[in-house]
């Protein structure tokens, strides 16, 4: 491709699309550098095995973005620049004491992330929304984290309570960090609002948003 055709196709790519993928893309770079970590962690040579494997599928998610950013003329590094330093506030805020948080955080934290962007892909062009939904495709850790921290809050109540409120902690950071991102890209603020259908149907995804968060912590056993 010229440099000419480059930048027609970058240029044609809406600026909200493209700080959609970029979040998008350091998102899941995050998420295997996470799980990369905490496999170190894990009490188990299962655990070790299965998040390894988890942040392997992270890694083969963003090279999808990666992917569908070059076809348009769109760096992947350019994308991902001004979402660095408001998501590695929100990991640096969250930091877990110990496996069982670990396992809360990534379970909570990109089951919220999935969940709002596959709000937002039936908004967008069809191989755009393809792309995302592809990403958001599940690396098996919902059911491993589900297993994991139902057994040991059956055994511990006093776990469970602990584990409940680092739940309520992580949804609160998570949708503080949320706003302040989109307060700042106003090309991606237009794209969320048209695609919610305005003001009143942005904060009604909020909602549903924290529906789906009390749903898995339930399915984790927490209250």
């Amino acid at each position: 491709m010229s440099i000419a055709e480059s930048a027609e196709v970058s240029a044609a790519l809406h600026p909200g699309v493209v700080d959609l993928m970029g979040v998008l893309a350091y998102g899941e770079l995050s998420a295997f550098d996470r799980l990369a970590q905490d496999s170190r962690t894990a009490p188990t040579l299962d655990g070790r095995a299965a998040l390894a494997s988890m942040a392997a599928a992270e890694m083969g998610h963003y090279h999808q973005v990666e992917a569908f950013l070059a076809e348009r003329g769109v760096a992947v590094q350019e994308a991902m620049q001004p979402f660095i330093a408001p998501l590695d506030s929100y990991h640096e805020f969250t930091a877990p004491d110990s496996w069982l948080e670990s396992l809360v955080k990534a379970y909570v934290g990109d089951g919220l992330a999935a969940d709002f962007y596959r709000e937002i892909a039936g908004a967008l062009d069809e191989e755009t929304g393809a792309t995302v939904r592809a990403v958001l495709a599940d690396t098996g850790y919902s059911a491993f984290a589900e297993q994991e921290v139902s057994a040991a809050c059956a055994a511990d109540p006093a776990l469970a309570a602990r584990l409940t409120l680092w739940g309520r902690r992580l949804l609160g950071e998570a949708v503080t960090q949320a706003q302040h991102v989109v307060a700042r890209r106003d090309d991606l603020a237009e794209l969320l609002i048209t695609s919610t259908s305005g003001l009143v149907g942005f904060a009604q995804l909020f909602r549903r948003l924290q529906n789906q968060h009390t749903r898995r912590m339930r399915a984790m056993g927490l209250g």
